[in-house]
C-alpha cells in the first residue's frame, strides 16, 4: 500500500540502509563522489531522490553544498538523524516537477532512480525540471541500469537477482510498455513477507532523447564511475548531460 511517502514509507526506510549496504561500501561511494565534486566545482549540487543521504553526506563533506528533492519523509528523517544531516536542505516533492528556486552547477540522479519515474511523460519532465534547475554549463549526471532483457528466454517475465535461504529478490518484466518491478520475498521465523516496487526501465538513446527535448546535449557516458567506457556488455551507464553555456 502507498501513502504520502510513495513507495518508500517507514517500513522500507526503517530497513533501507541495511538492505542495500553494499551499496555504502567505500568503493562503490567514493568514485561517485569524486565525480560529482569535479562537477560540482566551487557550486552547488543538486541531488534528486536524495533519500539517506548515501550520496549527499560524503559530498557535503567534500565542500560541496548540496540540496535535495524526495518525497519520502521516512527517507529524509534517516538522513536528518545521521551526522550533517541537518545541514542538507531538502524539499519534499516529485523530484520531476517540485522547484527548488535556486540554480546548480549540477544535478544527479543516481542507483536506478530515474527508473522510479514510472511512465515516459514523467521521465521527460524530470529532465525538463533539471535544465530548469541548471545554471548555464551545468551538467545532469543519470546512473542507471541497462535493462537486462537478453536474459529473458522466450515465455519468461522475471529476472532473479539475489537467492539466499531467508531472501530472494527478483525483478519482472513488461516488454510492451517497458513497465518492470522489483521484487523481495524475505522469510522471517517461517513467515514470508513480499514487498514490490514499480518502475519504467529506459534505454540509454531514450535518456539522450529526453536530454534533447530539455535542451541538453550528451557530453559524456561511462560503464561506472571509474570512466570506463561504456560498451554492448556494460551492465548499467553514467551518463553526463550538459546545459549550453549561451
Amino acid at each position: 500500500m502507498i501513502d504520502d511517502d510513495g513507495y518508500f514509507g517507514e517500513s522500507i526506510a526503517a530497513g533501507y540502509d541495511e538492505s542495500t549496504a553494499d551499496m555504502f561500501r567505500p568503493d562503490v561511494v567514493d568514485p561517485a563522489v569524486g565525480v560529482l565534486a569535479g562537477l560540482a566545482g566551487d557550486g552547488p549540487a543538486l541531488e534528486l531522490g536524495i533519500g539517506t543521504g548515501r550520496i549527499a553526506l560524503p559530498l557535503a563533506a567534500r565542500g560541496v553544498a548540496v540540496h535535495g528533492i524526495d518525497m519520502s519523509r521516512a527517507m529524509v528523517d534517516r538522513l536528518r538523524a545521521k551526522p550533517g544531516g541537518d545541514a542538507i536542505g531538502v524539499t519534499i516533492g516529485d523530484f520531476a516537477t517540485a522547484r527548488v528556486g535556486k540554480s546548480f552547477s549540477v544535478a544527479y540522479l543516481v542507483f536506478n532512480t530515474i527508473m522510479n519515474l514510472t511512465t515516459q511523460d514523467a521521465q521527460v519532465d524530470c529532465f525538463r525540471n533539471v535544465a530548469a534547475h541548471l545554471a548555464p554549463g551545468g551538467r545532469f549526471v543519470v546512473e542507471v541500469m541497462v535493462p537486462e532483457l537478453r536474459k529473458l528466454p522466450a515465455g519468461q517475465t522475471a529476472v532473479p537477482f539475489h537467492i539466499s535461504e531467508s531472501r530472494w529478490a527478483f525483478d519482472t518484466y513488461d516488454v510492451a510498455t517497458q513497465a518492470m518491478s522489483s521484487n523481495y520475498v524475505t522469510v522471517t521465523d517461517g513467515r514470508a513477507e513480499h514487498w514490490s516496487i514499480p518502475f519504467r526501465y529506459v534505454w540509454p538513446a531514450e535518456l539522450d532523447l529526453m536530454a534533447r527535448l530539455a535542451g541538453l546535449r550528451l557530453r559524456d557516458r561511462w560503464q561506472d564511475w571509474t570512466g570506463e567506457p561504456f560498451t554492448g556488455e556494460s551492465g548499467k551507464h553514467v551518463s553526463v548531460w550538459e546545459k549550453p553555456a549561451g
